[in-house]
C-alpha cells in the first residue's frame, strides 16, 4: 500500500441506521487495519455536518446524496467543491404521520389507506376538506433541503396533486428530533431515515404511509463525502477509508450481522436495540398492521452495486433542485455529476479488494421491474428491481426534460 498521507481522522455521522457501513468499519477494525485511527464524531444536525466538513473540523463524514452537490454549488453556504466516492446505502427511509391524522385519512379515504404502495390521495382529499373548512395546512417535516427526504416527500405528494409548496408548510427537523415532534403535535408527518419512523410507530404517535424501497426500490439516500482539496492532498489515506468501509458495507449487508449492526447502531442513536434490529428490515410487526414482510431491501449497504456512486443518481438529484427552483436552467447537470460523484475513485477501491464494480457510470434508473444482471461490470452483478412507484423512468440523458414533464413544479406550466 501507498504511504498514508494522514493516518489520525475525524468522520462525522449523523445518528441514522444508513450509517452502518462506517459503524461496521469502526467496529470491526477495518479502519485500524487500513493503518487508520479513526474517531466518529456523532453530529447534532447536516448543518453542522456541512459546516464541520467545510472548515476542516471533520475529515469527512456521512453524507445526505444531494449535499455534496449542493456544497459544490453555493447553494447551502459558501461554494465548497465536494466529492462523493462511495454511495452509503440505498432504502431506508419512510414518510410517516401522526396516527391522528392517518385516522383522518382512512374515515375519508379508506380504500386509499389499504391500497399498497399508498399513494398521497387520502392526504389530498384531507387537504381539500380542511381548505374547504378554513383551517391553517398541516406541517411536514423533512431533514434538510438538499436530501433524498425532501425530494422523496415532494415527489409523492406531487404525484397525487398535492402542491408540496401551495397546499403544506414544510419545516426542517433535525432526523433524532422527528418522532418527538410528532408525538407533541408540533408537526403532522416526515419524511426520514430509520429508526425514527420505527420509534414513533412504536410509541403509538405515528403510522408510516409509504417506506422509500416502495417509492423508487432501489434509490439512492446517503454517501460518503469529502471536500474536493481534502481528496486531493491526501489520495492514499482517501482509497484506505473507501476499502474499508467498502468492507464495512460488504458485512453490514450480511444477514447473518444485521442483529449485531442493530445492538452497536442503537449504542449510537440512543434508542431501543429491538426498535433499531427491527427497523434494519422494514415492515415492523408492531407497525400497526401494515402488511409487508420483513426484508433486507428496506436498507441496502452493498448488495446490487449500492456502494457505486451512480453519476446517474446525482443526475436525478439535480432534476429535483431544477424542478422545485432550488437551481436555474443555466446548470450544466452532467458536468456537475461528474464533477461531485467519482466512480472512478470507487473502481479503485474495489480492484484492491476484488470487489466487482460498474464499468459504466450511469444507467437509465427505474426501467426494471423484475430482478435484473449489470453486465456492463468488471464482472456480472445482480441488481434489484429499481421502478419508480409511478412507473416514470429517468435517462440522465435528458435531465431537463425529465424535470419539465411533471405536472407539479417550478417549472411547470401554470
Amino acid at each position: 500500500m501507498s504511504a498514508l498521507e494522514k493516518t489520525d481522522l475525524r468522520l462525522g455521522v449523523i445518528p441514522l441506521n444508513d450509517c452502518g457501513a462506517m459503524i461496521a468499519a469502526q467496529a470491526q477494525g477495518y479502519f485500524e487495519a487500513e493503518g487508520l485511527n479513526v474517531t466518529l464524531s456523532p453530529e447534532a444536525s447536516w448543518a453542522n455536518i456541512r459546516d464541520k466538513v467545510s472548515v476542516g473540523l471533520l475529515d469527512g463524514a456521512h453524507m445526505l446524496g444531494p449535499m455534496p452537490i449542493a456544497c459544490s454549488l453555493g447553494l447551502s453556504g459558501p461554494a465548497t467543491p465536494m466529492i462523493a466516492p462511495l454511495s452509503l446505502n440505498l432504502n431506508g427511509s419512510a414518510v410517516t404521520v401522526s396516527a391522528r391524522l392517518a385516522e383522518a385519512m382512512r374515515e375519508l379515504d379508506p380504500d386509499g389507506m389499504a391500497a399498497r404502495p399508498r399513494t398521497a390521495r387520502p392526504l389530498k382529499a384531507l387537504i381539500e376538506a380542511r381548505k374547504a373548512r378554513g383551517e391553517p395546512p398541516l406541517t411536514f417535516a423533512v431533514v434538510f433541503p438538499y436530501s433524498m427526504h425532501n425530494y422523496e416527500l415532494r415527489y409523492w405528494l406531487a404525484e397525487a396533486g398535492i402542491d408540496p409548496d401551495k397546499d403544506l408548510r414544510l419545516v426542517i427537523t433535525p432526523p433524532p428530533r422527528m418522532a418527538a415532534r410528532l408525538a407533541s403535535g408540533e408537526i403532522d408527518g416526515f419524511c426520514v431515515t430509520a429508526p425514527w419512523n420505527a420509534l414513533a410507530v412504536a410509541q403509538g404517535s405515528g403510522e408510516i404511509m409509504i417506506y422509500a424501497a416502495e417509492l423508487w426500490r432501489a434509490g439512492p439516500d446517503k454517501v460518503f463525502g469529502v471536500t474536493t482539496a481534502w481528496a486531493e492532498k491526501h489520495p492514499n489515506t482517501l482509497q484506505a477509508l473507501l476499502r474499508a468501509m467498502l468492507k464495512g458495507a460488504v458485512w453490514a449487508d450480511e444477514p447473518d450481522n444485521r442483529a449485531q449492526l442493530g445492538s452497536i447502531l442503537a449504542d449510537l442513536l440512543q434508542a431501543p436495540v429491538e426498535i433499531v434490529r427491527q427497523s434494519l428490515l422494514g415492515a415492523p410487526p408492531y407497525a400497526l398492521g401494515q402488511p409487508g414482510t420483513p426484508s433486507l431491501d428496506y436498507i441496502i449497504y452493498h448488495r446490487y452495486a449500492a456502494s457505486f456512486p451512480w453519476r446517474s443518481h446525482a443526475a436525478w438529484f439535480l432534476t429535483q433542485m431544477l424542478r422545485w427552483g432550488q437551481i436555474g436552467p443555466d446548470v450544466d447537470i452532467a458536468a456537475v455529476a461528474e464533477a461531485v460523484y467519482r466512480p472512478d475513485l470507487f473502481r479503485i477501491a474495489a480492484a484492491a479488494l476484488d470487489e466487482p464494480a460498474p464499468i459504466v457510470d450511469e444507467k437509465v434508473e427505474g426501467a426494471h421491474a423484475e430482478p435484473w444482471t449489470l453486465d456492463e461490470a468488471t464482472a456480472p452483478i445482480r441488481m434489484a428491481p429499481d421502478i419508480f412507484f409511478d412507473a416514470r423512468p429517468f435517462d440522465a440523458a435528458q435531465p431537463a426534460r425529465y424535470a419539465a414533464s411533471f405536472e407539479i413544479g417550478r417549472l411547470s406550466p401554470k
